[in-house]
């Protein structure tokens, strides 16, 4: 398993827009991507899981993966989140 901390920067957090890129990027790979906010865990996977976090701006989460190819997915959704989602 590979994990990682993130804290959200951009304006909106993990709402709409962002969370369709959050779960097209973390789709792209095999491993099992899990996000845990608030020491719940949520399918990275999920549009609806993602969006029921109700993570905002300034929030932590940690983004984990477990499988073949877990380190890739956290470092790009990682990458992602701290690319404010490219706005």
């Amino acid at each position: 398993m590979f994990k990682q901390e993130v804290v959200l920067q951009n304006e909106t957090g993990l709402h709409a827009r962002p969370a369709s890129l959050f779960v097209k990027e973390a789709s792209r790979f095999t491993a099992d991507v899990k996000v845990v906010k608030d020491g719940k865990e949520y399918n990275a996977k999920s549009i609806m899981g993602i969006l029921s976090m109700g993570a905002g701006k300034g929030d932590t989460i940690l983004i984990q993966a477990d499988g073949d190819d877990a380190e890739d997915a956290v470092k790009a959704l990682v990458k992602l989140v701290n690319d404010n989602f490219n706005e």
